[in-house]
């Protein structure tokens, strides 16, 4: 019985993306560390968004099963047959439920503010993720996740204008980025959303001007637009995303593989998650 469990929770857990969920689950504690949240709802805002991104991958996984089994997916539980779909059916529904009841102590703006960014994930693995409108997910998702932050506060405020064009530019980057090394395998399964449309080198050099936006947004946002009183830290962080922006540009010039433009282009929206977080405590300004 307790190896069938583990069983269960191993094929669950390596069918929620593990990666990604933990990286949005620590970025959102960051931005509300940041914010000055206290300890208490902090821990509820990081649970109620590591059970919302469980939900989130595992119902991706759910519903691919079919296409990850006809490109020989071996690394997918659930292709795999580890876990049944009617099991991850199950798991995806539990952790959405958990999503939406660890969410509703902090008050009713981030329940509704955490639900619309639920709804908007699960749009994409429902339909979105094959067509021309792939990327709004990704924008609307992202654009609102500073907001989570900011609205779990005791007094609870959206996130500045600058915070959601730097949300919204991160996301357009990790959509654009995320699917450069299975293009191949998405296209034999008939999913063309819009990087699949354009193109890796042209996702590429969309994901490195993105990057590049968010991080003049967070650089130039809490100063009001004055690159005079921009701190030194933050002029540093928008050099690194720059810098990996224009080698990934380098790179697409030089025919480089889409794993290696996936490798820079994360690693330079991960630069630019962090400038976000160094500058938390100015998100509502």
């Amino acid at each position: 019985m307790v190896a069938v469990a583990v069983r269960l929770v191993s094929g669950l857990w390596r069918s929620s993306h593990p990666g990604p969920t933990l990286v949005v689950t620590a970025l959102a504690a960051g931005l509300a560390i940041a914010s000055g949240v206290s300890p208490g709802r902090i821990a509820l805002l990081g649970s109620a968004v590591f059970a919302g991104q469980l939900s989130v991958g595992i119902s991706n996984d759910a519903l691919d099963a079919d296409r990850d089994r006809a490109v020989g997916r071996t690394d997918k539980p659930i292709a795999c047959g580890d876990i049944s779909v009617r099991t991850a059916w199950v798991g995806a529904g539990a952790m959405l439920v958990a999503a939406l009841a660890l969410s509703a102590p902090l008050g009713v703006g981030l329940l509704v503010a955490h639900a619309a960014f639920i709804v908007s994930a699960w749009s994409y693995n429902l339909g979105l993720k094959a067509t021309w409108w792939s990327i709004l997910p990704y924008l609307f998702s992202f654009g609102l996740f500073p907001s989570l932050a900011t609205v779990a506060s005791a007094q609870p405020q959206f996130a500045a204008p600058w915070a959601w064009l730097a949300g919204a530019a991160l996301g357009a980057a990790l959509h654009l980025t995320n699917v450069l090394p299975d293009l191949d395998d998405d296209a034999r399964t008939g999913i063309r959303g819009l990087p699949h449309r354009i193109g890796g080198p042209a996702s590429a050099r969309l994901a490195a001007a993105a990057v590049i936006i968010g991080g003049l947004a967070v650089a130039l946002g809490p100063s009001q637009g004055n690159p005079a009183d921009v701190p030194v830290l933050a002029w540093m962080f928008f050099g690194v995303v720059a810098l990996l922006a224009v080698a990934t540009v380098v790179m697409v010039r030089a025919g480089r593989s889409g794993r290696v433009l996936f490798r820079l282009v994360m690693l330079a929206a991960f630069v630019l998650a962090a400038q976000l977080v160094a500058s938390g405590g100015s998100l509502t300004g």
